[in-house]
């Protein structure tokens, strides 16, 4: 707004002046103030109405419709940096009113080019060769940051001396915004690099088993959260099959998802039952406060005599797809979940041929807002696959019929079938 008061200011009548030849500040009459009040406050919601994103696209866009429907104007956004043949953005009102984009650059670049104000503000041309209309170009920069010009042109008259310091208040306003779309761009690459390093994909099983694996963060935004699938190889055949959630989402939640995974990886190299790695995992976390607390299924698998053992910590239990597509889910002993220090943790052992495929979630998969969990797990109960359907076939069918990507939490899913044909079981 200061442009504006500036305005005001050079464009009252001469001060007068003291017996000394020295300037009196103006009387400041009512009408006066009233008038620049209203001025104000008329102009407020325009400013208002321009950044409301941070998105880059949407502030240019916004700008333009701003200055068209205070100027009548046609009016665009050019990206003196952009491509090689500069291309005007933005548009609204006549195309044909504006110059043409190269001259624009021309002007943007001379710093020699007449502008009003002084060096970096609002510059204007003249009808040029084959065009009746000026044009005025206005940058749009924050200090030494340019990202643009913003370029207004009409029929019927020249800009006033108001509407070019009403065109420079958005165009700085509009600026704004767009450092801090840039910089908001920044910082998330930055944290998107962050989460995909912490999203590390699962191990490589023994080849007697197949797996397919699913993630899907909650929000938009969020890359990686605290559902997490990890496998790990065993001797003898076997391979350890976990999921697990730790409590909230984003960046801090995958911190410490990242930190139960380490963890399992160094208790499974022992070899250890499923039981007994939650509780190896859950004396750690209780011994690290700042750790949040998570729930956790494992499942070691053994192909060679077709069976799956399992122990869980506060978690949902596991579903089995049998050979005629129907899905059911297996009974395990829920303990707490890891962090609290309580322990408890029993194992449960189960059939699991060829035939039959295990699949393990989080609780994103089913939990709906306001709904009971057991009928949540009755939904996934009552699915049905065809009996010669893929592992990434049920996952991808089982994701959309559940509407999982809209859940309102991560959703994790691992699927596993022991294959046909095994090889003898060597130690690793």
């Amino acid at each position: 707004m200061f442009r504006v008061a500036r305005w005001f200011r050079t464009h009252r009548e001469p001060a007068p002046q003291d017996g000394a030849g020295r300037a009196r500040p103006p009387a400041r009459t009512p009408a006066h103030a009233a008038d620049a009040a209203a001025v104000l406050a008329a102009l407020r919601p325009v400013a208002a109405g321009v950044g409301t994103t941070l998105d880059e696209a949407a502030t240019c866009a916004e700008l333009t419709r701003a200055v068209a429907a205070q100027t009548a104007a046609a009016a665009a956004v050019l990206r003196v940096d952009g491509p090689a043949e500069p291309e005007y953005e933005a548009a609204v009102g006549d195309p044909a009113a504006l110059p043409d984009a190269r001259w624009v650059v021309a002007v943007a670049r001379d710093l020699t080019a007449p502008a009003i104000g002084g060096e970096g503000g609002p510059r204007t041309a003249g009808p040029t060769p084959g065009r009746r209309r000026g044009a005025l170009c206005v940058p749009l920069a924050t200090g030494e940051e340019r990202y643009g010009v913003l370029v207004c042109a009409r029929d019927g008259g020249p800009f006033t001396a108001f509407e070019t310091e009403l065109l420079a208040l958005l165009a700085e306003r509009a600026a704004s915004h767009l450092r801090h779309a840039r910089e908001h761009a920044r910082v998330s690459r930055t944290a998107g690099d962050l989460q995909r390093a912490l999203r590390a994909e699962p191990g490589r099983p023994h080849p007697n088993l197949d797996i397919a694996v699913r993630y899907l963060p909650a929000g938009r935004q969020t890359l990686v959260g605290g559902d997490w699938c990890e496998t790990v190889r065993l001797h003898f055949g076997r391979t350890l099959l976990v999921v697990g959630d730790v409590m909230g989402h984003g960046v801090e939640a995958a911190v410490d998802m990242a930190a139960y995974r380490s963890d399992l990886r160094a208790l499974a190299a022992a070899d250890l039952p499923p039981h007994r790695v939650l509780r190896q995992l859950d004396t750690l976390a209780d011994e690290l406060p700042e750790r949040r607390p998570a729930t956790c299924l494992i499942a070691r698998v053994d192909p060679v005599r077709a069976q799956v053992t399992m122990a869980g910590a506060g978690h949902l239990p596991p579903a089995v797809i049998d050979r005629y597509g129907i899905t059911s889910l297996l009974p395990v002993p829920v303990g707490p979940p890891l962090g609290t220090g309580f322990g408890g943790y029993e194992p449960a052992t189960h059939e699991l041929d060829p035939d039959r495929t295990l699949v393990m979630f989080t609780d994103g998969l089913v939990e709906r807002r306001g709904e009971d969990i057991d009928r949540s797990l009755e939904r996934l109960a009552a699915l049905r696959f065809p009996a010669t359907a893929e592992l990434d076939e049920i996952l991808d069918s089982m994701l959309g019929r559940l509407d999982a990507r809209h859940a309102e939490d991560d959703v994790a899913v691992l699927a596993a079938r022991p294959r046909l044909g095994l090889p003898q079981p060597t130690p690793d």
